[in-house]
């Protein structure tokens, strides 16, 4: 089997679970489900051997949220000398030859091999005249709404039925045009059928291959519910339609990621570092053993197990951290309890209330910048600046989708199509890795905030927005979610200060990220924005970010995020396009495009969504309507 390396980190996104990857000698690959991780070379998984507290991540919030014991990280593969002891060596994270369809440059002849497959494909019908051709992977796969993908139906797609009989060669022939017309099916018996308008779908979700692959229309082709990232050919009853696709298409895979900024359990007179120390092997696993038996766990019993680790503390201040870790104690920090809001607003006012705040602990460090020392004109429009020296983000591959980012699927449906075999509650994790980096934290200013998006030039500006979602909510029944100017300002102004930033201060566009807390809760409103970078180093970054929002560098940036805002180089095309009804993804944006407000995937909460550069800065006919711009 073709093998190569990749990045732990890519073991998350854009490379897990049901991921394609293309290795280097040009074989396509797809990534194993979670079953078959960390095992060693030979396939040998004895428990005994492996150190699984190595990779285990403790993120409080995201296990409760994704409903799963622990996370781990991806493992890495690590060699030994003779005679030396390596922990955890030659584990690898499997792939397997996907699509298993090939085709012969040469004679154009049509081939299935294993999942398995380990030795390089040849062809042959060139065997056959005595000549070695090797084949390569077709181009073209299907895949369904639900999660599923699997090979094209070449067989049943030329023959126009889903039963066919004929077992002839058949070949794959390019007649030279630029479109799927131009690929063409040919079977030894003489039928033939071009690829035209396979990857066609109606927006019902309706496809041209499911409807018309068969020569009688009154039947379906239905998805057949294959999954060979768990390593098998068989299939699952699936409703979907089946649609043809590149294989190297962007829509293939959208991997769904949580991310977690961490928050410090404890508080007042209970250190930190102590809760950390019971989050962690060897403390962790006595307790979770200890609990899972049914019998107490006391600061008398850690003394007696590990009495060099707890020695500096007092029996008060292990009871009370026990208390914490174990769920029981009113001091942890939890999702602030709101009235009306959902569980991600929830998630996120946690994190909104401690970043406000100035922290210092080994995982998050936050300054207050002082208001006073910034200049009136940039300044009035935020009431509070928090310069985040240090953070730690967990991000958790909860699950992927096909065809779109986002759909009506739960995170349980999600996370369990990653596994063959779902492993018990007390069992259960799934791949993170931890992030290490830096951020400005801006609030907008509250009172000017509200006067502003109760304007009514302001609520007309976001209704088209508002009914293009709500159009594509009910075509793929979606999850509700409000469409608020004051949503699209944050996100707006998040993705200019971050395409500015990479001119400042030299971070690439995909190395920055956002957060976006936003509600218009009237008890209890949110405006912020957390612009941070993410590394994998343990210490984080080299503070530029965080200079950037200090003094004398914030109100520069600010200002030439504003005034690249007023003119885009698509303008006035971008700016009409917005007032016409939407554009880009879904016509889920007014004004913004991908010269002046979109970046890239990896660092956009929301996919490049809800964006309009006219609420932060105005139009050309009315600079009023901005909110930095408006009297």
């Amino acid at each position: 089997m073709p093998s190569g390396p990749v990045r732990r980190a890519q073991l998350i996104a854009p490379f897990g679970v049901g991921a394609m990857i293309v290795v280097r000698d040009g074989t396509s690959l797809i990534s194993g489900g979670l079953d078959h991780w960390y095992k060693y070379e030979d396939g040998d998984d004895d428990p005994r051997k492996l150190d699984i507290d190595e990779f285990k991540i403790e993120e409080w919030r995201l296990q409760r949220q994704l409903k799963v014991d622990h996370f781990r990280l991806p493992p890495d593969y690590r060699k030994k000398r003779p005679g030396e002891q390596v922990p955890n060596c030659y584990l690898n994270v499997p792939f397997l030859r996907f699509p298993l369809w090939h085709f012969c440059p040469s004679c154009d002849h049509l081939e299935k091999f294993p999942l398995s497959m380990r030795e390089i494909p040849r062809c042959s019908e060139c065997a056959k005249k005595g000549k070695k051709r090797i084949m390569v992977q077709v181009p073209f796969v299907a895949m369904c709404e639900h999660g599923h993908i699997q090979d094209f139906p070449w067989r049943e797609w030329v023959h126009r039925t889903s039963t066919p009989t004929c077992d002839k060669p058949m070949r794959l022939v390019a007649t030279g045009g630029a479109s799927l017309s131009g690929q063409i099916v040919k079977c030894g018996c003489g039928a033939q059928r071009s690829l035209a308008q396979i990857t066609a779908a109606d927006t019902d979700g309706t496809t041209f291959l499911s409807k018309n692959l068969d020569s009688d229309k009154s039947k379906i082709f239905y998805c057949q519910g294959k999954r060979p990232w768990l390593g098998t050919e068989d299939g699952e009853s699936c409703p979907g339609h089946l649609r043809g696709s590149l294989r190297s298409a962007s829509n293939v895979y959208y991997a769904q990621v949580r991310s977690s900024i961490y928050l410090p359990r404890g508080t007042g007179a209970i250190p930190a570092e102590l809760v950390s120390l019971l989050e962690q092997p060897p403390l962790a696993t006595l307790i979770k053993l200890l609990s899972g038996t049914g019998n107490a766990v006391t600061p008398e019993v850690l003394r007696l197990q590990y009495p060099d680790l707890v020695r500096p503390y007092s029996n008060e201040q292990l009871g009370a951290a026990l208390r914490i870790v174990q769920d029981e104690s009113p001091e942890t920090v939890t999702e602030t309890l709101v009235a009306g809001d959902d569980w991600e607003t929830a998630y996120r006012r946690a994190e909104f209330n401690v970043l406000r705040t100035p922290k210092d602990d080994d995982m998050l460090r936050i300054r207050e910048a002082e208001r006073m020392a910034y200049e009136r004109d940039i300044i009035r429009f935020f009431s509070r600046i928090m310069l985040v020296s240090k953070l730690r983000e967990t991000r958790a591959l909860a699950g992927f989708t096909r065809v779109y980012p986002q759909n009506s699927q739960t995170l349980e449906e999600l996370r369990d199509r990653m596994w063959r075999t779902i492993p018990p509650e007390n069992e259960s994790w799934l791949p993170a890795c931890l992030v290490f980096g830096e951020g400005i934290f801006l609030e907008l200013d509250e009172s000017m905030l509200q006067k502003w998006e109760r304007r009514d030039d302001v609520i007309r500006r976001v209704q088209p927005l508002a009914a293009n979602y709500r159009r594509l909510q009910a075509e793929r029944r979606l999850q509700d979610r409000p469409v608020e100017p004051r949503y699209v300002l944050l996100h707006t102004l998040a993705h200019l200060l971050m395409n500015r930033l990479t001119f400042e201060c030299g971070y690439s566009s995909a190395s920055l990220r956002e957060r976006i807390y936003m509600s218009s809760n009237p008890d209890a409103p949110m405006a912020g924005v957390l612009i941070y970078t993410a590394a994998g180093d343990s210490e984080g970054t080299m503070g530029g970010l965080v200079r950037m929002g200090k003094a004398g560098y914030l109100e520069p940036l600010i200002r030439r995020s504003l005034e690249g805002a007023l003119w885009c180089s698509a303008d006035p095309v971008c700016m009409e396009m917005g007032a016409s009804g939407g554009q880009g993804p879904e016509s889920c944006n007014l004004a913004a495009c991908h010269n002046c407000a979109l970046v890239p995937e990896t660092a956009c909460e929301d996919f490049n969504r809800f964006l309009d550069r006219a609420l932060v800065v105005g139009d050309v006919i009315n600079r009023n309507l901005g909110f930095f711009t408006h009297e």
